[in-house]
């Protein structure tokens, strides 16, 4: 079934120490207090932290469904559609946007265990 918003906060308030800050049009997701994820209400899409390269070979395969939102230093960061998503692959991305910005002792803490 395609992801919903709620899927998504559902999913990254699984997280440890994620904090949500509410914008007019726009939240934003912080692990200790650096951003790892949006999400626009309006369009249903979710910004995720990646590596450069999953980020490049995302939008390769499904363009529909992601988008190059921008990059920063060795990260790249994606714009997935929610309506294009199972909500397994959803948990995947939102787990190493948040496990590439989380401090050592979180990622070390919560290991491999994606939400669900």
């Amino acid at each position: 079934m395609p992801c919903k918003i709620a899927d998504f906060l559902e999913l990254v308030h699984q997280l440890e120490d994620v904090t949500q800050h509410d914008r007019e049009r726009w939240s934003a997701f912080d692990v200790g207090r650096r951003t790892f994820g949006y999400l626009w209400p309006r369009t249903a899409t979710v910004g995720l932290k990646q590596p450069i390269a999953e980020q490049l070979a995302l939008v390769a395969e499904r363009p529909e469904v992601f988008e190059v939102q921008y990059t920063s230093g060795a990260f790249g960061w994606v714009v997935c559609h929610l309506d294009g998503l199972e909500r397994d692959e959803l948990a995947e991305l939102t787990f190493e946007a948040w496990r590439l910005t989380a401090p050592a002792a979180l990622v070390e803490d919560r290991a491999e265990r994606l939400p669900v």
